[in-house]
């Protein structure tokens, strides 16, 4: 049995106030028995046109990864930032334009980083609120690979937000092993209250994996809001904690292998699905 924690921020477009806020909660984390916490997407900064700038700084000074992991070994708590902007080199460059890489990054318990998801779905779409368009892709450049790692909660399957609308990638995580999803997110107000709880309990229900969802929550700007409502569920689909008030705060919730893994036998879906080559 582990205790994790999932974080929900109000992140804005100053980076010390961002990691101010990051570092609190971590802490309040640690208080309350956790072994892991995971931060939500662009916990650091929530402005996509200043991602490159971002993570140019980043590339000079290297302050949200020196952050990141003074407060993990700090705290002795591994630490899953929801997703940090580095800069695509010239020779991973899509159509000779700089752009980024939304990476999740963890930091184990000693301050080390073990593991790097590069966010493969990019939210290009046009939604019903103020913001009106979103166009990920200006900005970032996708991954192509994904990311499993050990941890002391479990195996961690990593993604990021827009990701979640698609269920083969986590299929593909379950079948690497992953017993804990990562969803890291920035959800929308619009589309999160139409779809975000339902989109967690079904990516659990279907890999009969925990689901960890650390979402931005409240009003960033006079344009820009976000669904909040950060949740932990159980592989069995139940939101077994969640963050019902928007602004930053933590929940914990108890991971239990054992468990898990009692139901996977009884119900083994996985061999289900393989055995019909889907």
């Amino acid at each position: 049995m582990a205790k994790v924690a999932v974080a929900q921020m109000l992140s804005g477009e100053n980076l010390e106030s961002n990691l101010e806020q990051a570092a609190l909660l971590v802490e309040q984390a640690k208080s309350e028995g956790a072994e892991l916490l995971l931060l939500p997407e662009n916990f650091a900064m929530l402005d996509s046109k200043a991602l490159i700038r971002l993570a140019a700084s980043e590339e000079r000074s290297s302050l949200i990864e020196r952050t990141l992991s003074g407060l993990a070994s700090r705290n002795k708590l591994w630490v899953i930032a929801g997703s940090v902007p580095l800069l695509v080199t010239e020779d991973e460059q899509i159509g000779g334009r700089q752009r980024v890489y939304a990476s999740s990054l963890v930091y184990d318990e000693s301050g080390q980083r073990c593991a790097r998801y590069d966010k493969i779905h990019l939210f290009d779409v046009d939604v019903d609120d103020q913001h009106a368009a979103y166009r990920e892709s200006d900005f970032i450049q996708h991954g192509s690979g994904l990311t499993v790692v050990d941890s002391p909660a479990g195996t961690l399957g990593l993604s990021i937000c827009y990701d979640l609308r698609f269920p083969e990638q986590y299929q593909a995580l379950r079948e690497r092993g992953a017993e804990i999803l990562t969803v890291p997110s920035a959800f929308t107000a619009v589309t999160g209250e139409a779809h975000w709880e339902v989109l967690l309990r079904a990516r659990a229900i279907e890999t009969q994996c925990y689901v960890l969802a650390a979402n931005q929550g409240g009003q960033h700007s006079a344009t820009r809001s976000s669904w909040g409502h950060s949740m932990i569920i159980s592989p069995w689909g139940e939101v077994i904690a969640e963050r019902v008030e928007s602004g930053p705060g933590i929940i914990v919730a108890d991971i239990d292998l054992e468990s898990l893994h009692k139901r996977r036998k009884a119900m083994p879906v996985m061999q289900h699905r393989l055995a019909a080559k889907l």
